[in-house]
C-alpha cells in the first residue's frame, strides 16, 4: 500500500512540474517595431527571379527562421510578378492563418515596393506571437528586396508566411 501511495504522489508531482513548465513561455505583447516597416533593413532591389521561380531569397532568410525547429525556409510561391507599381499605400485582404488573421499594408514609391507593414497578425497565442516576432521581419524584407509577394515560406510560420502571400497580392494587385 505504501508502494502505490508513493508511485502516486511522484507521478502527481510529476504532472504538476510538466503542467507548470508548460505554462511558463513568456507572453509578450505586440512589438511596435515589428508592425512597422522601420524594422527592416535598408532595402536593396533584387533584379534577378521573377514570380513563380520560387528562387528568391533574402540575406540570411533561409537559416533559423523557425522558432521550433531552426530549418530553412521551404517552398515558392505565387503572387504578384516583379515589376513597376503604382505610387501610393495599398491595404491587402484579411487573410486566414489558421490561429489568426494577417493584413498587411505595402507602400509603393518610385514604382518600387518601399515598405510591407503587418496590420494585422496571429497575436493570441504565446506560442503564435514568439514565431511571429522571429518570421514576420524575414518576410517584411524578402517583399521588398523581391519587389513582388513572390516570397519563401518560412519554415515553422508556413500559416503566416501563406497568409503574408495572399494579403500582399492582392495589395499589390490594386496598384
Amino acid at each position: 500500500m505504501k508502494k502505490v501511495f508513493l508511485v502516486l504522489a511522484v507521478l502527481g508531482v510529476f504532472v504538476v512540474y510538466s503542467a507548470g513548465i508548460r505554462n511558463k513561455v513568456p507572453v509578450l505583447k505586440k512589438p511596435s517595431s515589428l508592425l512597422s516597416a522601420s524594422a527592416v533593413a535598408s532595402p536593396t532591389t533584387n533584379s534577378g527571379p521573377t514570380a513563380g521561380t520560387g528562387s528568391a531569397t533574402s540575406g540570411g532568410s533561409s537559416t533559423n527562421t523557425s522558432a521550433a525547429s531552426g530549418s530553412a525556409t521551404s517552398g515558392g510561391s505565387s503572387g504578384a510578378t516583379t515589376g513597376s507599381y503604382k505610387d501610393g499605400n495599398y491595404t491587402g485582404s484579411v487573410a486566414d492563418a489558421y490561429y489568426g488573421n494577417v493584413q498587411v499594408a505595402v507602400t509603393i514609391s518610385g514604382g518600387k515596393i518601399t515598405a510591407v507593414k503587418f496590420l494585422q497578425y496571429p497575436d493570441t497565442h504565446s506560442t503564435s506571437v514568439v514565431i511571429n516576432q522571429q518570421a514576420m521581419p524575414y518576410l517584411q524584407q524578402e517583399a521588398i528586396q523581391a519587389q513582388s509577394a513572390n516570397v519563401q515560406l518560412i519554415s515553422g510560420a508556413t500559416f503566416t508566411s501563406q497568409a503574408f502571400i495572399q494579403s500582399l497580392s492582392v495589395a499589390l494587385a490594386q496598384s
